[in-house]
């Protein structure tokens, strides 16, 4: 079993980009058709649609051209000699490589929130307003020149191929697919209580003051229920899909590149000490020197001081 395992072919994720390219398409058009004819709940922006799709098309063609990044880095690692642990190609591996992967997608989540440099590439993927099948598909163009990569080595050392945990990281984001819509409601209580949903995940997506920061699970939402960053879905409390400061665009280079530029005239600014120009890349979204501006947790905190029924409540600070 094990050497058919080693001799599967498709471990390379790009067999299972294509399969999962068509089957991406048709399915955003089904559900667009859906909730078009009134058919399915949710939301399409026909503009907003295609520039997500082309976003998705962009992410693809980056991993062609840069990929070879995050490959060399780890394939280096699998290489070297004083490497002794290897858990093979065998069943045991896959599930291995499936868990500890999640795992390790849920830190490399919470570091797309936490840092800007980060954040600078994910913010894409939230910039649309509306929350469905082709906002799965907005996806960065730079996800393997901004070092993330780095983040999966200690599974190489453990002993997980990097090809295998390529077939897993490419498994782990078309899991995440069907998860963008708001066509389906709640899952089964057994399943919502384990498993990333679409419930959890549109928490995730949401600027709600109680919604941000939450929910950072790629397939197994155990991650942030056993590290506090999990948010129910408030059933009267409807989200609002997007980021803080919306993009304001259609276009997808500017989609691609608006928040790294922005970045980049922070860092530059003028005047700056060298510490205050590292803390605009590697500090929070928010950050600013002179303490002009608001990340997450100052806007929960506004968000009680107004409403103070609400402090403590799922999402938000205690009053004080």
């Amino acid at each position: 079993m094990e050497e058919a395992l080693a001799n599967f072919p498709y471990w390379n994720p790009k067999y299972i980009l294509a399969v999962a390219g068509p089957f991406f398409f048709i399915t955003v058009m089904l559900e667009w058709w859906g909730i078009k004819s009134g058919r399915l709940g949710g939301g399409y922006e026909t503009k907003d649609a295609w520039a997500s799709m082309a976003m998705g098309f962009g992410n693809l063609l980056s991993d062609i051209v840069t990929g070879f990044i995050s490959v060399a880095w780890l394939l280096w690692i699998w290489e070297l000699p004083f490497r002794t642990l290897d858990w093979g190609f065998s069943i045991g591996a896959l599930i291995a490589a499936v868990i500890a992967q999640d795992f390790l997608y849920y830190w490399k989540h919470f570091a797309y929130h936490k840092i800007r440099w980060f954040w600078s590439a994910h913010v894409v993927h939230h910039s649309s307003e509306h929350y469905n099948l082709s906002t799965a598909l907005r996806q960065p163009w730079n996800n393997h020149i901004i070092g993330l990569a780095l983040l999966s080595t200690p599974l190489v050392f453990l002993g997980l191929h990097p090809l295998l945990l390529a077939f897993v990281a490419a498994f782990n984001l078309i899991y995440q697919y069907w998860i963008h819509t708001e066509a389906i409601g709640k899952m089964p209580r057994w399943f919502e209580a384990v498993m990333n949903t679409p419930s959890h995940h549109r928490v995730h997506h949401g600027t709600n003051p109680r919604y941000l920061d939450a929910n950072f699970a790629g397939i197994f939402i155990i991650w942030d229920k056993m590290f506090g960053t999990f948010v129910p879905e408030i059933d009267d409390e409807k989200v609002a899909y997007g980021i803080i400061k919306p993009v304001g665009t259609f276009n997808p280079v500017k989609i691609a590149f608006i928040e790294f530029i922005n970045l980049f005239k922070d860092v530059f600014r003028p005047g700056l000490k060298l510490s205050e120009r590292l803390k605009y890349a590697f500090k929070a979204p928010g950050y600013s020197h002179d303490g002009s501006r608001i990340g997450s947790m100052d806007i929960k905190r506004a968000y009680v001081a107004e409403h103070p029924d609400q402090a403590g409540t799922p999402g938000l600070p205690e009053q004080g």
